[in-house]
């Protein structure tokens, strides 16, 4: 591959993106200038008002097998505090992928390793191929969790099975993920299948959509009554949208 290709290619199909992490030669590990590229590409799809879903995924073998440690980490000996605020601006490269309005799909084709499995939970669902793995893998290097990573990992599996997994620092296969909810289906070509998925997402209407995300965000996090309260206002404002109206015709009709 020529050292000029983009290490983040974004790309266009109809109304889906995709993102493709393009440094294959090294599992796509992160280094500030993927980062760098990583970062702009998310801003570029939060801008795009024609963009309906978006595909995360990693060119080759493999999805994102963390970070370059010393490109990302740097000087290691600089004050705690100092290593705290260049991790937090580490942190924001991908995180911005939380706050797309659009649903955002994670095609795990291979190793997707600490910072790397932070990517893909980041995204709303998980679609992992038969090769994919899912390494919360800190703990095993004498690190703690960063990225989001505690957070995400407790907000699918609960608090119980977020700390099994992340005291052993073990990398789970795609079926085990699956099982206990990293990682939402399993899919022999998990590029096409997500795909597959963002076109369903991405006709319909995108009001509604952003409001079903932002619905399971309060359930996620919140209580019934902060639920009800959205639910409520959402509910009543999808009634007036055509798709529904042509599915309540139907019942007037008969």
């Amino acid at each position: 591959m020529s050292r000029a290709a983009p290490l983040v290619m974004l790309e266009s199909d109809g109304p889906v993106r995709v993102i493709r992490l393009n440094a294959p030669e090294r599992r796509n590990a992160l280094d500030w200038a993927m980062l760098d590229e990583l970062k702009a590409a998310i801003t570029a799809v939060a801008g795009d008002a024609a963009a309906r879903a978006l595909v995360v995924t990693g060119v080759g073998k493999a999805f994102c097998a963390g970070a370059d440690l010393v490109d990302i980490f740097g000087d290691m000996d600089r004050p705690v505090g100092e290593l705290r605020d260049h991790l937090k601006r580490v942190y924001a490269s991908f995180l911005g992928l939380r706050d797309l309005t659009i649903p955002t799909i994670a095609a795990v084709n291979g190793a997707a390793i600490g910072a790397g499995l932070n990517i893909a939970l980041a995204c709303d669902v998980v679609v992992a191929g038969p090769h994919a793995g899912f390494g919360p893998t800190f703990a095993q290097i004498g690190l703690h969790p960063g990225g989001g990573c505690s957070y995400l990992m407790t907000e699918r599996l609960g608090q119980a099975q977020a700390m099994a997994a992340l005291l052993s620092g073990e990398v789970m296969p795609a079926a085990e993920a699956v099982r206990i909810g990293l990682a939402q289906t399993l899919a022999d070509e998990p590029a096409a299948y997500a795909l597959e998925l963002a076109g369903t997402y991405a006709d319909r209407d995108p009001r509604l959509v952003a409001a079903i995300k932002r619905s399971v965000q309060i359930a996620a996090h919140g209580d019934l009554a902060a639920s009800l309260e959205f639910e409520s206002w959402a509910q009543a404002s999808s009634i007036g949208g055509a798709t529904f109206r042509s599915y309540a015709q139907r019942f007037s009709d008969t």
